[in-house]
């Protein structure tokens, strides 16, 4: 189902904290546009881009300071979802078309003044050249039926920006216009939650949280409750166990933010709403019994009254078991290495590598990975093991020196999945 995208643009003296904001809170995408890099004539300012597109929980869309292919392709391994010129694709149309054929379609996008006399003309000509997606700039109040034109004329998304919060002009834009996203420029924070609740109450298609199954169908017990267990939805730990009635289960639905129902206080209430430790909700199932509830959150801080990360933190009983997790293992590794890069400690291995420096890093990590050839010609598994353990070991120095972690890997392989 095709809907109306909410995309909020980042202000640079906040871009990380409103990365995890509005990715938290309901956007379905931010965009970091840098137009200044063409004034200034600097290239894009990739190390921030990175940071953006790590903080961020929703696709990163980019623009500002592309001159060449090279830019683009930073961009994209920055972490950016689409990348958007402008001043490129007006001095050379071709250059759309060698962006697409290396990238892809969906990888680039054309800002166009919607004030240029040739704008319908020019959004024509980047769609066959191309591009995925076009972005007007300088739309107004009394340019709809100019925007209409445009949207007309191509078969690729259309972009509008708005600056002002309030959400009957916003509202207004997206009818009058029927573009397929909103690009939020405005200084003030905007809850974009409660802004596609706005929307969606006049018939617009939005992204907002939609129940499979009517409340009512659920297993309550004799107050109407159901149990409400909450799990991070990364690390997978468990951090809480709450109730939920009807209302409170539909204002989580409404808000994004997880709302429970106090038995001992007999009134709703949503997580961290005195705290601060917000959960947002990232997914709600229910069990085969349709009598409990499993939320996936992000956690903002501690999901425990007593700061604890879990409410799970009092031991019972406990039986001596293998619980290694690969995943956990190259973390607690790779923090070691980076902890040994940051406090050296004499006698270290790891420290004398950082010492020698990155030719000597790259040389290990070369030997390492003949010795991992070589054993492979070995029929006994076990060489092979160790010697796999001392690459990665070695790798993971070499991503510690580089500033690379385990979470831009493995990233990194999602996306190619």
């Amino acid at each position: 189902m095709s809907y109306v995208k909410l995309i909020a643009q980042l202000d640079k003296a906040d871009a990380l904290d409103a990365a995890v904001s509005y990715s938290n809170g309901g956007a379905d995408e931010i965009a970091y546009m840098d137009m200044s890099a063409i004034e200034e004539n600097r290239e894009p300012d990739i190390e921030r881009l990175k940071a953006i597109a790590k903080a961020a929980e929703v696709p990163l869309i980019v623009g500002g300071g592309v001159k060449r292919l090279e830019d683009v392709k930073k961009m994209l391994y920055a972490g950016a979802a689409m990348v958007y010129m402008k001043h490129a694709a007006k001095l050379d149309i071709h250059f759309v078309k060698e962006v697409s054929e290396r990238f892809g379609k969906d990888k680039i996008g054309v800002a166009i003044e919607l004030s240029d006399i040739d704008a319908v003309e020019f959004a024509v000509h980047c769609e066959e050249m191309g591009a995925g997606g076009i972005w007007l700039l300088g739309y107004k109040n009394g340019m709809e039926q100019r925007v209409r034109e445009i949207k007309e004329g191509i078969d690729i998304p259309i972009m509008i920006s708005v600056e002002r919060s309030d959400y009957d002009e916003v509202m207004e834009a997206v009818t009058g216009t029927g573009a397929q996203a909103v690009l939020y420029t405005g200084h003030e924070a905007i809850d974009m939650m409660a802004l596609k609740q706005h929307l969606a109450g006049h018939n617009i298609k939005v992204n907002t949280f939609e129940s499979a199954l009517d409340f009512d169908t659920f297993k309550l017990d004799n107050n109407g409750l159901i149990p409400c267990i909450v799990q991070d939805y990364k690390t997978q730990e468990v951090l809480m166990m709450a109730y939920m009635n009807k209302e409170s289960y539909n204002k989580t639905l409404e808000t994004g933010r997880m709302t429970y129902y106090s038995r001992s206080r007999e009134k709703l209430w949503m997580k961290g709403e005195e705290s601060g430790h917000f959960q947002f909700v990232k997914e709600l199932t229910i069990d085969c019994d349709k009598d409990t509830i499993l939320a996936k959150v992000s956690q903002i801080g501690a999901a425990c009254h007593t700061g604890n990360p879990t409410c799970f933190f009092t031991s019972l009983a406990r039986k001596e078991y293998d619980d290694t997790n690969p995943l956990t293992v190259f973390n607690q590794v790779y923090d070691v290495i980076k902890n040994r890069k940051e406090n050296p400690k004499e006698g270290s291995y790891t420290n004398y590598l950082f010492e020698k420096g990155i030719d000597k890093i790259l040389k290990k990590v070369g030997e390492e990975c003949t010795e991992i050839v070589i054993a492979a010609k070995n029929p006994d598994p076990e060489e092979i093991k160790y010697e796999i353990s001392d690459f990665l070991y070695h790798c993971m120095v070499l991503m510690v020196e580089k500033g690379v972690t385990w979470e831009d890997i493995t990233k990194e392989l999602d996306n190619r999945h």
